[in-house]
């Protein structure tokens, strides 16, 4: 009996000895790449790639609609101020003008018989003065058709280089519709898009140096025209127009080119590569490492752009930390690593 009770016991005990959880291991470190945070000067320059344009450029148009019948220029045509470009069918407003020349010429037959009517006292002055008025109305509105006929042709109002045609002839089009672009042959520049980071630096640029890409060799130098004050919604960019006052003929609208901006001496701040940069709590974090400890913390920064394949950084950080640049988005605050150059 005593047996027994002894063997039960024993089994108890190997039961209870079973069902104690052992306590999970800590996961090994992870082994990560680290960037000790360094200053870097910025160049003293930046480089926008352009386009050349025309300062002034007008989207010509007719002033009432209609079938066009005739274009006379192509794109790429030097024009003259007064040469006719297009012509709409005039038919119908020839028509208009007709008839209401036709109606001017009763009113005025109109007032000259009761303006008799009324020297003979056959008439009163309120009914004279109602003819008048009559005439004078019909006389607007026969002024009115003839500007309308004239309307039908299409003429420069300005010497140019017509740079794009938007309709065909055959094509009914409405009033105030483009039919073709024409930029004036003055002044010249370049169009760029600057990135919001930049704009600062482009307004208080020392200078500009044109170059196309056409023509390596040559450098114009150019200033600053205009500055766009609101970005594009689409590009985030910002539009600045650089005048090239020593244009010349092999400056070309529409030719590419690229803008040097010279923006004094270097700026030197804290940049680091893209992959070192997650988002978490909807802010800009890196993962700072302690080399005493060798664990990770989870540092916000606020950043200032993008310069080539790196982020510059405002603020969060300090020159000489170590920084995770591979494997962020794989760890945890607190967590234990291990560096490659330690050789843990």
């Amino acid at each position: 009996m005593k047996a027994a009770r002894h063997l039960t016991a024993c089994l108890a005990l190997l039961l209870l000895a079973g069902c104690t959880q052992r306590e999970a291991p800590s996961p090994p470190p992870r082994t990560v790449r680290v960037l000790k945070v360094g200053a870097a000067a910025l160049p003293g320059n930046l480089t926008f790639p352009g386009e050349v344009y025309a300062r002034y450029e007008s989207r010509l148009a007719f002033r009432l609609g209609g079938k066009l019948i005739q274009r006379r220029v192509d794109v790429g045509a030097r024009i003259k101020r007064g040469q006719v470009l297009a012509r709409l069918d005039a038919q119908d407003a020839a028509l208009n003008a007709a008839q209401a020349e036709a109606a001017r010429a009763l009113a005025e037959a109109e007032a000259k018989r009761y303006r008799e009517l009324y020297a003979k006292k056959f008439v009163s002055q309120a009914v004279l003065d109602a003819k008048e008025t009559a005439l004078k109305t019909a006389e607007t509105q026969a002024g009115m058709a003839r500007n309308q006929a004239g309307y039908t042709t299409l003429a420069a109002d300005r010497d140019g280089v017509v740079t794009a045609i938007e309709v065909e002839a055959g094509q009914v089009v409405a009033a105030g519709q483009t039919v073709l672009r024409v930029a004036e042959g003055g002044e010249i520049e370049i169009l760029i898009a600057v990135p919001e980071a930049d704009v600062e630096k482009v307004r208080r640029a020392e200078s500009f140096n044109i170059v196309l890409n056409s023509l390596p060799g040559r450098v114009w130098t150019g200033r600053l025209r205009e500055l766009s004050p609101a970005a594009d919604p689409a590009t985030r960019t910002f539009a600045a127009r650089i005048s090239v006052p020593e244009a010349d003929e092999s400056m070309r609208l529409g030719m590419s080119a690229r803008v040097e901006v010279k923006v004094g001496g270097g700026e030197t701040v804290l940049r680091l590569p893209l992959s070192a940069f997650f988002t978490r709590d909807e802010r800009t974090n890196v993962w700072v490492v302690d080399p005493a400890t060798q664990t990770v913390t989870l540092t916000p920064v606020e950043t200032d752009g993008v310069v080539d394949n790196e982020m510059r950084v405002k603020s969060g950080l300090q020159p000489g930390q170590l920084v995770v640049t591979a494997g962020a988005s794989l760890l945890d605050p607190g967590q234990k690593v291990r560096l490659p150059e330690s050789g843990q």
